[in-house]
């Protein structure tokens, strides 16, 4: 089921959205979008599907605000965000919340505007239509209004797109990891695999610890957990620069 309505009968019409009617609903408002377009996400890895709705957007001149947490985009993402000149980018340190609108409708959600995000995680959300509920999508775009004005605006450089390696090596500035459960960008550091969302500090290192999804240095789907955060390639390629868990006690 993609959603459902609050309430009996027809006094509330926001409706509730699961993973898969977060991903439509999002892509359906993405497409309606005649005017403005706002997009607000702690962290940034577009899906295909969405880079090419949002490039037409920029051919029709569509003023389109994004506003996300972390400003160290890798490459790919910041020449891709460079090379559409509507889009008005925003860094709130801060942010949290999730919250997709345009003109005429507003989505609430768990959901990061990630690749993995759609695929891998259970996310809810509600979708918020203006003609039916004016009140409430009046609330949500003073909000999103305020926060615009609470972040800073960045503009975005053209960067070099590293050459990949087999094996992922350590770079210089020590950065370039990813949240073993969520995928998002974090600091590079094996002790510490997760992100402050994901981050549990009754998680122990043992031979229980939870298992997760990615490798904390490349990023690649991999079966991972705190005691082993990486791949065999990157802690074989790294072992030597970085400090990896110890094994679990017995």
């Amino acid at each position: 089921m993609i959603g459902s309505r609050f309430g009996k009968g027809e006094e509330s019409l926001a409706k509730f959205l699961n993973t898969t009617g977060v991903s439509y609903h999002l892509e359906q408002l993405l497409k309606n979008t005649k005017e403005k377009l706002i997009l607000i996400s702690p962290y940034l890895k577009v899906n295909d599907r969405i880079k090419l709705t949002l490039q037409d957007l920029d051919r029709f001149k569509i003023d389109i605000r994004l506003v996300y947490r972390d400003n160290q985009l890798n490459p790919v993402e910041q020449n891709w965000l460079r090379s559409l000149p509507t889009i008005r980018t925003s860094v709130c340190q801060s942010l949290h919340a999730k919250c997709y609108m345009n003109e005429n409708e507003a989505i609430i959600t768990s959901m990061n505007l990630y690749e993995s995000s759609q695929v891998n995680n259970y996310e809810m959300g509600i979708h918020v239509a203006r003609e039916q509920e004016p009140e409430l999508y009046a609330a949500i775009y003073e909000e999103a209004m305020t926060l615009l004005r609470n972040s800073t605006e960045i503009q975005i450089t053209v960067s070099e797109v590293p050459k990949t390696s087999r094996h992922p090596r350590l770079d210089t500035a020590g950065n370039g990891g990813f949240c073993i459960r969520c995928h998002a960008a974090l600091k590079l550091n094996p002790l510490v695999p997760y992100c402050k969302d994901c981050y549990d500090p009754k998680i122990k290192r043992s031979d229980k610890s939870p298992i997760e999804k990615y490798c904390h240095i490349c990023g690649k789907p991999h079966t991972s957990s705190l005691t082993k955060p990486t791949c065999y390639e990157c802690f074989k390629a790294n072992k030597d620069k970085l400090d990896f868990p110890p094994p679990p006690s017995k």
